[in-house]
């Protein structure tokens, strides 16, 4: 037995033995490869430097000293383009525009029934119909119909349902219709890479001050459109007044567009405010592209697209659903303009005293490309 057990321990021994030469050669083996000198191809030439890489940290992106977006130079700007195009499918855009024309829809006739309310305080609002003729060209046929019909509805319900007494149904109509602006927030956060970090106090507010905020230019703007021409014939202009009105609308319009994006931007987005700068070329860029896609959509639903055809009943609806998804998209483009440019710069983009990056409450700000 005993002579039988010999040969297993010397072959323990010897596994023993050759254990503990594994880890030397191992060790010797990663010395001798980190030690390895660079190969000589990729060596630069005697007194060239080697060529710095993209990714190198220590080399600046176009732009990187830009106080405003209008300092970025061209290829600064083809960098922002491409990322931004690319954020438009990693940040689902087109997806988020939909759940945005979701709940824009469920508020639509709630926020409807608002507006002829407060409207009524102020004025007929059986002119209401009339007054909306001057969005034609921009509102597709479909959804001017749609709108006009709810109008006819609840005005037949008499002017005096609009007064004080309706207060209560008012507020339940302006709260529905406050979805449809969170839902616009939540798709700015995923466009700026934030998760919402305000309270549901501090949200509510925002929210309703731009939903109500909204509700008061419309009325004061169909007011407008009675009251403008009213002072025109009275100074003397009346001949012109329709030629003034038609020049003055389109101008009018954008401009006031363009102010109300740069709102949203600056405000929507969970993070700390972007300055107006940081904002404002998104805002002109989605106001002047809305416009244009718009009046396109309305030409091609007015002669070629016949939704009622394909949809029965529902042509005008889906037609006015369409419209609102493709707004929905060119808004959040914008967006997706300003987050780029922001990143674009080492400079601090954010409202008060300049802040080193990491610092800023904004990703957008905080990182770099």
């Amino acid at each position: 037995m005993k002579q039988a057990t010999r040969p297993n321990v010397f072959l323990l021994a010897a596994l023993a033995a050759a254990g503990t030469m594994l880890p030397d050669q191992r060790s010797r083996e990663i010395r001798r490869t980190q030690s390895q000198p660079e190969p000589l191809a990729a060596r630069p030439p005697p007194g060239e430097k080697k060529a710095p890489s993209a990714n190198d940290p220590a080399v600046e992106q176009p732009g990187a000293s830009a106080e405003s977006p209008g300092e970025i130079p061209l290829k600064g700007w083809w960098n922002v383009l491409k990322r931004a195009g690319a954020g438009f499918s990693e940040d689902r855009v087109m997806a988020e525009a939909a759940g945005v024309t979701f709940y824009g829809l469920l508020a639509l006739f709630p926020a409807i029934a608002s507006l002829i309310s407060l409207y009524g305080l102020f004025s007929n609002p059986a002119t209401l119909n009339d007054q909306l003729e001057g969005l034609g060209g921009i509102v597709p046929g479909g959804g001017l119909d749609i709108i006009k019909a709810q109008i006819g509805a609840l005005t037949a319900s008499g002017h005096k349902a609009l007064g004080f007494g309706a207060v209560a149904g008012v507020a339940t109509s302006i709260w529905s219709a406050n979805a449809g602006m969170k839902s616009l927030f939540d798709a700015l956060n995923v466009v700026y890479h934030e998760h919402e970090k305000r309270s549901f106090v501090r949200l509510t507010v925002t929210s309703l001050t731009f939903t109500l905020g909204a509700f008061g230019f419309i009325i004061i703007a169909l007011l407008a459109v009675v009251v403008v021409p009213l002072v025109l014939n009275f100074v003397g202009f009346g001949g012109a007044t329709d030629m003034l009105l038609d020049l003055a609308r389109w101008p009018f319009m954008l401009i006031v567009l363009m102010g109300a994006l740069a709102l949203i931007y600056r405000y929507g987005p969970s993070r700390n405010n972007a300055r107006w700068a940081w904002v404002s070329w998104g805002s002109v860029a989605a106001a002047i592209l809305w416009v244009l896609v718009s009046l396109g959509f309305s030409y091609y639903v007015s002669n070629f697209g016949n939704y009622n055809k394909t949809y029965g009943s529902l042509g005008a609806v889906i037609g006015f659903m369409t419209w609102i998804w493709i707004s929905s998209i060119v808004v959040l483009m914008g967006a997706e303009l300003n987050a780029e440019l922001e990143q674009q710069t080492e400079r601090d983009t954010t409202v008060g005293p300049d802040k080193p990056r990491g610092s800023r409450g904004a990703y957008k700000a905080d990182t770099k490309p």
